[in-house]
């Protein structure tokens, strides 16, 4: 019997077509989207970067808090997007909701007034937000279904991510990890990445310095890899401190002051009194310097992560906008510099160690958190990173930044669970049973 190599050749050539088509319309979308975000995210970044220097430069601003917060109520009402968050974008994703393109603009202009006011507050709750409305009504206007929309908006916070940051690779992975803890969506890998790195040459050419940090790495030791596991548990418990004041301030003032607009101002004069009280502006704003301080000279003070986690539950807790990741890594580095003396590391690499350890225990993202040491501080440490972000996953239990996260699985014991079969997508069934059906003609 002759074998029809011609039928499948033909087969072959028409799965290789298929697949090409579907890569080549994710390269440009997510271009599309990258390219956006690096746009708006340059935007956003310098935004941010100028209210900050407003602020140091007319400390009076400082009393002029209430009064942002009473506007950043109203531009949220203006735009019809009261209480929507980064919340909402976990939903698009997993849930297909929709994401209303006013909290685009509602979160970029009120993470200003929280900076320039001197609110206690992040970048990448926004750059989430904004990045993931982006992807979402960008893929509207390409007309893709429902899958396909939970892709973009996932390249829409990667490249919004990575504009702030320039983290492409712990952005991506950041994108397809962190919905859902224990389920990866790895097609939306490609999306990510190249909407991320997109981003990345976009923002750069704005002006926009990726984030990065000099840190002095001891030679690793066993005794080293020790105390990095002992300080890697304690921050475990700080990830679930932090993680429980932020949403119990939250439900406090709500419950203590129903109305928004009382509850902003009371909590902006709350803040702006105690910054005064301290005679200090370290924990207004992001406190991006500090952290620097930290990691790269191994200066903190002892009360600091103590003041900034307490600083930040406030601010987000009556309605002022910006992001938990920042200060994340503000206590984390304050912390681990502090600390890490003690347990026998120096107060510098702890900083670094600290950092990642806090955020992964507060995000629950142990790969991404990895991949995050290594474009910050570079690969020399890896091994101690890898070891502190695996033991403050374990350890953090399942406390979140995200009330809408999910964790699938037991984080101390594999359950070998087989994933709910998906349901048939009848276009990629048939591309994927191309080659079967090429075999049987044979």
């Amino acid at each position: 019997m002759r074998y029809p190599y011609g039928k499948v050749l033909r087969a072959v050539w028409k799965y290789l077509c298929a697949y090409f088509k579907i890569v080549l319309k994710w390269l440009v979308l997510a271009g599309v989207i990258g390219g956006l975000s690096g746009v708006i995210g340059a935007l956003f970044h310098h935004g941010v970067d100028v209210a900050t220097a407003l602020r140091g430069e007319y400390p009076w601003l400082l009393w002029c808090m209430p009064l942002a917060g009473l506007v950043i109520v109203g531009i949220y009402k203006v735009t019809r997007t009261e209480g929507m968050g980064t919340n909402d974008v976990f939903d698009a994703i997993r849930d297909g909701r929709p994401l209303f393109i006013g909290l685009l603009p509602a979160i970029f202009f009120s993470t200003v007034l929280t900076h320039l006011s001197g609110g206690s507050a992040g970048r990448e709750g926004a750059a989430l937000q904004m990045g993931g409305t982006l992807g979402y009504n960008t893929g509207r206007l390409f007309r893709l279904d429902d899958r396909d929309l939970r892709t973009a908006v996932m390249a829409g916070m990667a490249a919004f991510f990575t504009a702030l940051f320039g983290t492409p690779v712990t952005a991506a992975v950041f994108s397809v990890a962190i919905v859902t803890v224990g389920q990866i969506h790895h097609a939306a890998l490609i999306p990510c990445l190249t909407a991320a790195l997109t981003a990345y040459q976009v923002a750069h050419l704005m002006d926009v310095s990726p984030t990065r940090f000099t840190v002095a790495v001891p030679h690793v030791t066993p005794a080293l890899m020790i105390s990095t596991a002992i300080l890697a548990a304690l921050c475990a418990v700080l990830s679930v401190a932090f993680c429980h004041t932020i949403h119990f301030m939250g439900h406090w003032f709500s419950k203590r002051i129903p109305n928004p607009w009382l509850r902003i101002a009371a909590g902006g004069g709350i803040v702006a009194a105690v910054s005064l009280l301290l005679g200090t502006a370290d924990y207004n704003g992001a406190g991006m310097n500090i952290i620097a301080d930290a990691v790269e000279r191994g200066s903190a003070r002892p009360e600091a992560f103590i003041l900034k986690l307490l600083f930040t539950a406030v601010t987000l807790g009556v309605g002022y906008k910006g992001g938990e990741v920042v200060p994340s890594f503000f206590v984390g580095a304050t912390f681990g510099c502090v600390v890490g003396p003690l347990v026998g590391i120096p107060s510098g690499f702890a900083a670094a160690v600290g950092m990642v350890s806090v955020f992964c225990g507060a995000a629950n993202c142990p790969l991404a958190s990895i991949f995050l040491a290594v474009e910050l501080f570079g690969d020399e440490g890896l091994l101690c990173y890898a070891l502190a972000c695996a033991i403050s996953y374990a350890l953090s239990g399942y406390s979140s930044l995200y009330s809408s996260q999910h964790i699938l699985y037991s984080k101390l014991k594999d359950t070998f669970e087989e994933p709910d079969p998906a349901p048939h997508d009848v276009e990629a069934d048939a591309e994927s049973g191309l080659l079967q059906e090429a075999g049987k003609e044979a």
